[in-house]
């Protein structure tokens, strides 16, 4: 060898090129350079002798080189591959460079070597411009190390890289579809595990006598059906013939036995395994039974036939057993087959672990109920799916580091997994109770239904490392420097407690706290045990802070505020034996406060004051009065967290504690509101309530007549209340009487309408009756309204009932479906204008009576006249205008009244006029002529003005009558 290719030879490791310098080197690789990186790579890698190498440097490697160095993509292999020799033979191996792939069992090792670029580089070296993978062989199947390049090499180099990125770990992740990548790699892992699991089934291959093959083969070269004619007839009669065929039906016998008899120990190994070995045979067999069906098979039995040695052929199919094994492991493959577990095996978290469980039990629970499988083989295969719920869980917390992680995340994963303990618990109970029923209805002998689950140690490991870390974190909390003693407690004796804390952890970081086999639980017991002796000192500082805080307190309700602040330190024994002494007189409080609510309960509902304020807030009192039970019982219930801060988690198992509690629950019992809500149930059961009948019903008064009224039970609307407000409160009310409250819902804006209408209605009637001059004014509108009346007489609640939901969706035009809903509204509208007309019509009568009243008392002037009349003709206009009824005919009796009032003042002023005219000098003589001249002229001139009055009112009358009638 040169100094030139030894140079090469030991840089092949470090660069793998020498220096070239001409410009033909840099666009065309020699491939000088790839043999010195071969031979100084393969041995090491490979074990590689130097002078076998020489096999792999044949006429073809430079154009192999070549092309695989300047082609786009690919890889080349180098193949150890082992020559046969004899036993004692030291082993011979050659080597073979081949840009294509191919398995043997022969190939010892395969060293693939793959480009990261496109092309390779002559300038650089070629370690950074080539991948290397080792593919080992030689073993029957190359499942565990592809296995192994995957789950130790690929995989966990792809989650290093990801859990590298800092910024891409919530949306950037979900959308660049890692998770679907992992989630791909773990189901690629998990299916090179099942393969490297499974049970090999052998493979039967029925061996044919060479005439029986040559045979078929003619026939059906022939095209024709392959029977006995087509062996030659001396044969047939040949016993060497017929002995080996015989001989092979023997053999076929005991290839076929050692397959139908095959089975497995359910116990060990995995449930995958289990699934893979029934999957499996039943391949094994249905190939077995396509070889039986096979030409060959049958000529071979007919021969036999024919030569009358039926013992080698009546027996056959019974002998292997082919058709019983067939038939179980179809049955019991009911159940193998479409089976989850997958799901379970390829979980990348805990939720997908529980939604894998879930998917597993329902298919094992429902297909137990088709499938025979034994129920001695189901519970080991349940026990052998626990093993891998163990495993799958311990992967997944495993990989998240909990001693290290924040408390929050640390929770909820522990939650999580707690969470899938018991859905794996619930899940068990429903399958034991199929276990259970299959048994019964197969007939078969009767074992113990119990399952062992494998991760019963993890199970408890996680409940309790749960608890402790609860327990640090609190302590943590209170020693930190913003919260619990805040910096009070730095310093204090000379040490830093929230430093000791800290150091304290530090212990379990370093441990697997996972670990629950035999040294796994000693190495925790140990840190925990150093854990707890950091931690003392800090406890004894904290107890002396704590006496501190109470000792100052002023009142019982301070005290109270640093027993909660501090009431989750109290679960450690040391923190609650120092506060012991404060906790009596605290328990006192509590009780003289529980005794309140005992005075407060006495009372009763409806002599307390929440019983006006619920008639304020509309509240019916069934239900009122079971919120103010509730409430009392709240209280109760924050007295008892009183007790709880002061005694700490457990406290009902204190003397006092048992005695509070004893009174507390015989309190509660008395606040109970079911007894309450099932004696208005009865009540609403025991009286009809139902909403029907007519709209309106007719009342006798007490005191004689009839009244108007609605045919609709108050009740109703405080049943739907109740109603209402009980399913608020989470109580079951009945079907019926929810209905019931239903329909009374529904029609309940109707009925509060038609009541107030019809209030409004007498109230209105009463207002006519006590102005009796208004009557003919209003009665077109009175009688509008009666009409409404006797047509709502007959429409039935029913009506409004069956409807309703109709009329939310059909357009208020539309009358037929409509018309009920449309009366309520129709005669809210009609009883709405005749109260407006009253009203208004009331007013101007007022008006007009005070001026006609006016008139008579008015002094005598054209002004004073022409003014009330002026005003009394106003309001007649304003009637005219809002066209009131009998207009006319209550003006022209308005006019009589007002003529009696102007005739009245015209006699009272006509004698006041005569007596001025009469009064003279001589007395007598005028005493005597006045009563002639009296009568004379009270005759002459009643006549007279009579005339003139009459003739004056008549003008005064049509002038009136006209202006009405020009209004109107």
């Amino acid at each position: 060898m040169s100094s030139q290719e030894v140079e090469v030879t030991v840089n092949g490791l470090t660069n793998g090129a020498t220096n070239h310098d001409t410009p033909e080197s840099t666009t065309q690789f020699d491939p000088s350079i790839f043999r010195s990186y071969l031979l100084a790579l393969l041995p090491p890698v490979i074990g590689a002798e130097p002078d076998e190498l020489e096999s792999l440097f044949d006429d073809e490697f430079e154009e192999k080189v070549t092309r695989f160095a300047t082609d786009n993509g690919g890889s080349i292999y180098i193949v150890k591959i082992r020559e046969e020799v004899g036993d004692d033979a030291l082993p011979i191996h050659t080597y073979e460079l081949t840009p294509h792939l191919v398995y043997h069992p022969t190939h010892v090792t395969t060293l693939a070597l793959i480009k990261r670029g496109p092309i390779l580089d002559p300038l650089t070296p070629l370690p950074s411009q080539l991948h290397m993978l080792n593919l080992f062989g030689g073993e029957d199947t190359p499942y565990e190390g592809l296995h192994a390049v995957v789950s130790s090499g690929v995989k966990l180099w792809f989650d290093a890289f990801v859990g590298s990125r800092a910024g891409g770990r919530d949306g950037g992740d979900t959308r660049m579809g890692i998770p679907m990548t992992k989630k791909k790699f773990a189901e690629l892992e998990l299916a090179l595990l099942h393969l490297q699991q499974n049970v090999e089934i052998p493979e039967t291959h029925l061996v044919i006598h060479p005439v029986i093959q040559r045979a078929v083969e003619q026939a059906i070269a022939a095209n024709t059906a392959p029977n006995i004619s087509h062996i030659p007839g001396n044969l047939l009669n040949d016993s060497s013939f017929l002995n080996s065929l015989q001989a092979h039906v023997n053999q076929w016998i005991k290839a076929i036995q050692s397959v139908t008899k095959l089975t497995r120990d359910v116990v060990s190994g995995t449930a995958s395994q289990e699934i893979n070995f029934w999957l499996s045979l039943e391949r094994a067999l249905d190939g077995i039974e396509t070889q039986l069906r096979s030409d060959e098979v049958n000529m071979v039995i007919s021969c036999l036939r024919n030569a009358k040695r039926f013992r080698a052929t009546v027996s056959f199919i019974a002998d292997t057993g082919l058709k019983d094994a067939t038939d179980q492991v179809h049955k019991y493959n009911q159940l193998m087959k479409d089976f989850p577990l997958n799901e379970l095996l390829s979980a990348t978290d805990l939720e997908k672990i529980q939604e894998s469980l879930n998917l597993i039990f329902g298919h094992i629970n429902r297909k137990l109920k088709l499938s025979p499988y034994p129920i001695r083989r189901a519970l080991p295969f349940v026990e052998a799916i626990s093993r891998d719920f163990n495993e799958q869980l311990l992967r997944i917390l495993t990989s998240h580091r909990l001693a290290y992680t924040p408390y929050e995340t640390f929770d909820r994963l522990l939650a999580q997994t707690m969470n899938n303990f018991r859905t794996w618990d619930d899940l068990i109970k429903e399958f034991t109770i199929i276990a259970r029923e299959a048994i019964k209805r197969r007939g078969e002998r009767f074992i113990p239904i119990k399952v062992n689950p494998a991760h019963g140690k993890l199970q408890e490991r996680i409940r309790y490392l749960r608890d402790w870390r609860k327990q640090h974190e609190q302590l943590a909390v209170m020693t930190g420097p913003t919260k619990g003693l805040g910096g009070v407690g730095v310093d204090v004796g000379g040490m830093d407690m929230e430093e000791e804390v800290k150091e304290a952890y530090e212990v379990i970081k370093r441990i697997d706290v996972l670990d629950v086999t035999v040294e796994g639980t000693e190495i925790w017991v140990a840190a925990e045990n150093a854990y707890n002796e950091r931690v003392s000192r800090v406890e004894n500082q904290i107890i002396a802070r704590l006496r501190d805080r109470l000792g100052t307190a002023r009142n019982a309700n301070e005290m109270f505020r640093v027993f909660s602040k501090f009431n989750a330190l109290f679960v450690r024994p040391k923190i609650r034996g120092a506060i012991q002494e404060y906790q009596t007189q605290l328990i006192d409080s509590v009780k003289e406060d529980i005794k309140h609510l005992h005075d407060k309960f006495k009372t009763q509902y409806r002599f307390s004051e929440a019983y006006h304020m619920s008639q304020m807030r509309d509240l019916p009192p069934i239900a009122g009065a079971i919120i103010w039970a509730r409430q009392i019982e709240r209280q109760l219930l924050t007295y008892m967290k009183r007790v709880e801060d002061v005694l700490g988690k457990g406290w009902e198992l204190y003397a006092e504690g048992q005695k509070l509690q004893t009174e507390s629950t015989a309190f509660r019992k008395k606040l109970d509101t079911r007894p309450v809500y099932e004696a208005w149930l009865h009540d609403i059961n025991r009286r009809n309530m139902g909403v029907d009948g007519c709209l309106f019903e007719i009342v006798r008064l007490r005191g004689g007549g009839f009244q108007l009224a609605v045919n609709f039970d108050p009740q109703i609307i405080t049943l739907f209340k109740e109603v209402r407000n009980l399913l608020w409160l989470n109580f079951q009310v009945p079907h019926a009487t929810t209905n019931m409250a239903k329909d009374a819902k529904r029609v309940y804006p109707h009925a509060v309408s038609l009541m107030e209408t019809v209030r409004t209605y007498g109230q209105t009637l009463d207002l006519v009756e006590n102005n009796k001059g208004i009557e003919w004014l209003v009665a077109e509108y009175r009688n509008e309204s009666q009409r409404m009346i006797a047509k709502g007489m007959n429409i039935r609640w029913d009506y409004f009932v069956n409807q309703y939901d109709t009329g939310r969706y059909v357009s208020s035009t539309d009358g037929r479906d409509n018309r009920h809903i449309q009366f309520v509204r129709e005669f809210a509208g009609v009883v709405s204008v005749l109260q407006d007309k009253t009203n208004n019509v009331i007013d101007l009568y007022k008006d007009i009576t005070r001026a006609v009243e006016e008139l008579a008392t008015c002094s005598y002037t054209t002004e004073a006249f022409s003014e009330l009349l002026a005003k009394v003709q106003a309001a007649i206009d304003r009637l005219n205008l809002e066209g009131y009824a009998n207009l006319e005919h209550w003006v022209a009796e308005l006019d009589k009244k007002i003529e009696g009032i102007l005739l009245q003042r015209l006699i009272q002023i006509i004698q006041v006029w005569c007596a001025e005219f009469d009064r003279m000098d001589d007395g007598d003589i005028r005493r005597d002529t006045l009563p002639l001249r009296d009568i004379t002229n009270r005759r002459r001139g009643d006549k007279r003005l009579k005339d003139e009055k009459v003739c004056n009112f008549c003008m005064y009358l049509r002038e009136y009558v006209l202006t009405i009638t020009r209004v109107s």
